[in-house]
């Protein structure tokens, strides 16, 4: 039987940081990880250089059923005090647009900061390991763990009654038994099952009566219509500016089309607020009012071809696709003033509902998860089950693009990392 003040389930963002914390205040610290290796997320996350954080953080870039739940967490371990940690590790990184900060060389110094941290915090950090049974005790916790191989790495292994040994069922042997005083789930959503993303976290609040909202794919690109899909086809590769909204938020970026429908950050941005059958509200020329563009230039008796006239703006291809060609091939001079309108809400107003989205194959996050109620907004630990503790992505809050997710992990770690 092995025992340890703190388990933390999880070798995510979230985990390590909680861990690391953890560990820094004394506390006998193993993270558990069904996974090979760990930090999987922040390794592939902003194309191999990890969106960190973002300098402009607020309750207001997440989402959740209670919107002022990651306050507390997001004010007591802010942006800047992680900037702080990686300033300290010599790790370089620079902005890109709306504050959103990247490594400049590797998403691997992230990861290795964190298992250096782990390490000098006397964290052990178990791998390849399976949790099959997890039971309420009068003092914690007990876990039976698959007796499948593991990778282990602890600076001090003998003091935490671990082995480095790989460990198999071929001469019988039984489940491994480890106690602790409080647990941590840190396993993440949904999002990305080929990076080993399971409803784990889910399953535990469920088993100990812990209501989760409703999981669904977040940041994540939409699907179309048959119809819709055919007639835009054409369009794959092209990217544009555009302001695009849903019924109740409306963001402003890049629009990509792509072979299966509509990407980009500014549909990754709504696919976190869209609601199936809903319509998207897409302006495609946000810096300008083309009514009014098109008034003067019909004033001024003009013989330039709507198409023309558009085209000095868009991709001709996206332009006949979305503009009736009766209407693209008339002078601007003859259009009357309801055609006008006709082209304006073409290009300033396309709407199209979305078939579905891609789902969990290809998005960032989960939204939903663990109901925030069910949690203490300073500690993460849960209401009802003392000693349980539920932080990350696994809870019922989610950030928007760029940095925000990595934030509320870093945060939601590092609170809970003062109370295990």
């Amino acid at each position: 039987m092995e025992n340890y003040d703190v388990i933390v389930v999880g070798a995510s963002a979230s985990g390590l940081m909680c861990a690391i914390e953890a560990g820094k205040r004394g506390r006998r610290v193993l993270v558990l990880d069904h996974a090979e290796k760990s930090c999987k997320k922040i390794l592939i996350s902003g194309g191999g250089r990890c969106n960190f954080t973002n300098l402009h953080i607020s309750a207001e870039n997440y989402i959740s059923n209670n919107p002022h739940f990651c306050k507390s967490a997001l004010s007591r371990y802010s942006q800047w005090d992680f900037i702080a940690m990686i300033e300290a590790y010599n790790i370089a990184y620079h902005e890109r647009d709306h504050g959103q900060l990247f490594c400049n060389e590797s998403a691997r110094d992230i990861r290795d900061m964190l298992e250096t941290e782990s390490r000098l915090a006397g964290v052990n950090i178990r791998l390849e390991t399976t949790i099959e049974k997890i039971e309420k005790q009068p003092t914690g916790f007990l876990l039976e763990t698959s007796p499948c191989g593991f990778k282990s790495k602890s600076p001090n292994t003998s003091t935490h009654n671990a082995s480095n040994k790989p460990l198999n069922n071929q001469s019988g042997k039984t489940h491994n038994k480890i106690q602790c005083e409080s647990l941590v789930i840190a396993t993440g959503g949904l999002s990305i099952p080929k990076m080993g993303a399971t409803p784990f976290g889910y399953k535990v609040a469920d088993q100990f009566d812990i209501k989760v909202c409703q999981p669904v794919a977040g940041l994540v690109p939409f699907t179309l219509h048959d119809k819709d899909k055919a007639h835009f086809a054409s369009l794959s590769g092209i990217a544009v500016d555009c302001r695009a909204t849903t019924a109740n938020m409306s963001f402003r970026e890049n629009l990509l089309f792509t072979h299966r429908g509509l990407s980009g950050p500014v549909m990754l941005q709504l696919s976190s607020y869209w609601q199936p059958g809903e319509s998207l509200h897409i302006n495609l020329l946000p810096d300008i009012d083309l009514l009014e563009e098109l008034n003067k230039l019909k004033q001024k008796n003009s013989r330039q071809q709507v198409k023309t006239v558009l085209g000095h703006f868009l991709p001709k291809r996206l332009v006949i696709a979305l503009v009736e060609d009766a209407l693209l091939e008339q002078s601007v001079a003859n259009l009357s003033t309801r055609q006008c309108e006709l082209v304006a809400n073409a290009i300033q107003d396309w709407q199209i509902q979305p078939n579905s989205t891609e789902g969990y194959r290809t998005a960032e996050v989960t939204v939903g998860g663990v109901d925030t109620d069910a949690l203490s907004s300073k500690t993460l630990e849960s209401k009802a089950v003392n000693g349980l503790y539920f932080i990350g992505e696994v809870v019922d809050v989610t950030g928007w693009l760029g940095g925000y997710n990595f934030q509320w992990a870093w945060a939601s770690g590092w609170c809970a990392g003062q109370y295990v």
